[in-house]
């Protein structure tokens, strides 16, 4: 597929979603290292690279395939902000951020996803 990744929205705020969620994981106590604040960081690193392994794939329906990985960690990730969030791990402000951040790149992919979907053919 032509294009640079990098020139995508979605991509460009994953990533910033993606370091956003190291720097708040820093915070969390070090009990953590190993635990939420590592799955929180492989699940936030995962997004925009499954964005960019989409893009460099051959066909939109790779590019789709890899957007719902994109989709699918986004979604692992707002469930371990909430739960950072109801442990205490995080302030409200903070969660603010992250929640919204993982919002808007999911409104972004799921416009992606259907902009790129091939339809499926009805049976006559």
């Amino acid at each position: 597929m032509s294009g640079d990744y990098r020139n995508l929205i979605a991509w460009q705020k994953a990533k910033r979603l993606a370091l956003d969620v190291y720097r708040c994981t820093r915070m969390f106590p070090k009990d953590e290292t190993y635990g939420l604040s590592s799955q929180m960081r492989r699940a936030a690193v995962s997004v925009p690279s499954n964005i960019a392994e989409g893009k460099g794939r051959h066909s939109h329906k790779d590019l789709v395939h890899f957007l719902y990985q994109a989709r699918g960690s986004l979604l692992e990730l707002e469930t371990q902000i909430s739960i950072a969030r109801g442990l205490e791990y995080m302030d409200q402000p903070a969660f603010e951020i992250l929640e919204s951040e993982t919002e808007e790149v999911g409104r972004i992919l799921n416009g992606l996803i259907n902009r790129f979907q091939v339809p499926t053919q009805k049976p006559s």
